[in-house]
């Protein structure tokens, strides 16, 4: 067993539907896809990976998060350009935090551009498809490293 404290991959609204959901933005992939590319890169490091459609139980992860992890790598989904409150959570979060998005948000509506989560996020990565989420785990466990020294 290890003693490494896990990764926290918490996906938001709608992204269950992934594979199915507008595949001409989100590709082909499912979560269920993503999250074993996720757990194969963080090699011996644990995962919590989670989706939910609810606000509040999004942010009862994050207040785990800030009791047992390491890190969190959040798509917010909607809750990105709405939750000032998901904002709140996260900021008590000390360790490193990428906020993800598979699709580039700045080419896509007006709407779309101003993020709650970038205001406390280390990193922000967009446009990477579903593929980026295993590439957001390796930045994730290189942060952890800074910050450990």
């Amino acid at each position: 067993m290890s003693d490494l404290k896990p990764i926290y991959i918490l996906n938001g609204p709608n992204l269950n539907r992934l594979g199915k959901r507008e595949p001409e933005i989100y590709g082909s992939t499912t979560l269920s896809e993503i999250e074993e590319w996720c757990r194969e890169a963080a090699g011996e490091r644990p995962v919590e990976f989670r989706q939910t459609n609810s606000e509040e139980r999004l942010i009862e992860w994050v207040h785990e998060a800030i009791d047992e992890g390491a890190a969190i790598i959040i798509n917010p989904a909607a809750f990105t350009f709405t939750s000032i409150a998901l904002l709140d959570a996260l900021k008590m979060f000390d360790g490193p935090i990428i906020e993800f998005h598979i699709s580039n948000v700045h080419k896509r509506e007006p709407i779309y551009h101003r993020s709650y989560v970038s205001m406390t996020a280390t990193s922000v990565m967009a446009g990477l498809g579903a593929k980026g989420y295993p590439v957001a785990v390796r930045a994730i466990e290189m942060l952890i490293e800074q910050n450990s020294n």
